[in-house]
Parts: structure tokens; C-alpha cells; sequence
């Protein structure tokens, strides 16, 4: 049966691989940071989640790190990899390459504010959460509408994801931070959009195999095989979702990277 204009599309929404920033919980804006080797196994991992689980079109932010992720997906489905440059990342201003434990030691009434509400708090000189989520949100939605009753896997970022799906469901996008704490690498969140009505199908949902658990009792290493530290305590952990993962170092709290 022929699709028509108002048959939903369904978006699988990523964020990119492991990257240098983000094993260092640093905020990777819209700085061009590279994967880690785990972040190209997370890339390959996806690539082959898509592939049996089928899309119509696969698109990215401009950045290096979707790209890197997004091509091996692009490549197995026989797809062109477009490019979308409001799927950019935003732009973290003052809080751009650094941790929050350095913001915190400069300015702690400035991460407090962020902390508490990101859009009345937003760190100087970076792009306010209603900025991207409008750019973001008309992006996603171009999407959907060119692909009426399709599939379209988006690789992109995950602030912009969260504040992006914020203002596709209604919710306050200066909340983002607590309503989604995190979305972890190379995991897919589906929405179903129809004009501008969307619905949450799935969240969070790894794509990567799981990696052999520490003894009990233990943290998982960080990059340099010593437990990582956690230089935002405050931050509310994201409920997991789905089964196996590649788990994600225990000090993420909220990368935008």
C-alpha cells in the first residue's frame, strides 16, 4: 500500500560513540572531538543493529563524532549518510572542554544555577536549550515528513537529543537534565512522528554487547584502568533500560558530548 503525507514516520534517535572528551567528562559541544576505540566498536555495533533492524535513510549532525558513528550503519544498508547541520551539538559557551568539577571550582553559583534549571542557568555565552530545541525539533520534523510511513536512524548528540525530545513531548526544555539524565552512547531512543504529534516509543536502548562483569564489590575502570572519579555527584542517574550494553563509566553524569 502506497504511504501518503500523514502516515507516521519512525525516528531512531543515537547518540554518537565514546569520545576522548566524554571519557573524560568533559563537555564535547560543538568542539570536533574524535572516538575512542570503544566508540568505533559502539559505531560497528550500531552499524549492525541497523542493518537487521531496517531504515529508509540515515542522517547525522556535521560533527566528526556522528559521522564516524553513522557510516558504518549508512555503509551496510547501502544508504547515503546525510548530513544535518541543526543536528549540531550545542554549544556549551564557558562550560565548552571542561568538567564540571573545573566550572564548579571557578564558578559553583554558576553550575548550581545550570543544576537547577539550564535554561535560566545557562552557562555564559553558550546557545540556550529553546534555541537548539527549536532548530533541533524543526530538523527531526523535516525528517519524518519526507519519510512518511519510514524508518530514518538520526546519530546525533546527547544534549541535543534530550532537549530535543523535551520539546517534542511537551516537557520544559530548561528540565531536560532531570527529566533525562542521560542517553548513553550508541543507544536508540524511537519516537513516532506524524506533523507535529509525537510519541515516545522506546528509550535508551543499547545496541552493544555487554562486557564481562567486574567481580562483585567493585567499580568498573575507567580509560586508564583505575576506577573513575565522579565530579558531578549531584546529577540524577538515568534508569537503564534494555538488557546487554557496553556499560558506560560510572561518572557520567550529564556529557553534552
Amino acid at each position: 500500500m502506497p504511504t501518503t503525507p500523514a502516515d507516521p514516520a519512525r525516528l531512531l534517535l543515537v547518540r554518537h560513540g565514546e569520545t576522548v572528551w566524554h571519557a573524560e567528562n568533559r563537555y564535547a559541544g560543538i568542539s570536533d572531538v574524535a572516538l575512542t576505540d570503544r566508540g568505533a566498536r559502539q559505531a560497528a555495533a550500531l552499524g549492525e543493529w541497523a542493518l537487521r533492524r531496517g531504515a529508509d535513510a540515515v542522517a547525522c549532525s556535521p560533527l566528526a563524532r556522528t559521522r564516524a558513528t553513522a557510516q558504518p550503519a549508512a555503509d551496510l544498508l547501502g544508504l547515503h549518510l546525510e548530513v544535518v547541520p541543526e543536528l549540531r551539538e550545542v554549544d556549551f559557551g564557558w562550560g565548552e572542554g571542561r568538567t564540571i568539577a573545573e566550572m564548579a571550582a571557578e564558578d559553583a553559583e554558576a553550575v548550581r544555577r545550570f543544576r537547577a534549571d539550564a535554561e535560566s542557568g545557562a552557562f555564559p555565552g553558550s546557545e540556550p536549550p529553546s534555541a537548539a530545541a527549536a532548530r533541533a525539533t524543526a530538523a527531526l520534523r523535516a525528517l519524518a515528513a519526507r519519510h512518511p510511513g519510514g524508518t530514518v536512524l538520526v546519530v546525533a548528540h546527547n544534549t541535543l537529543l534530550r532537549i530535543a525530545l523535551c520539546g517534542m513531548l511537551g516537557i520544559p526544555v530548561g528540565r531536560y537534565r532531570l527529566v533525562l539524565p542521560r542517553l548513553d552512547n550508541a543507544a536508540v531512543t524511537e519516537i513516532q512522528v506524524s506533523g507535529e504529534h509525537t510519541a515516545l516509543l522506546s528509550l535508551n536502548v543499547p545496541t552493544s554487547p555487554a562486557p564481562s562483569a567486574p567481580p562483585a564489590g567493585t567499580r568498573a575502570a575507567g580509560p586508564g584502568g583505575t576506577p573513575p572519579e565522579d565530579p558531578d555527584p549531584g546529577a540524577p542517574r538515568a534508569p537503564l533500560t534494555g538488557t546487554a550494553r557496553e556499560t558506560p563509566p560510572a561518572h557520567e553524569p550529564d556529557l553534552g558530548a
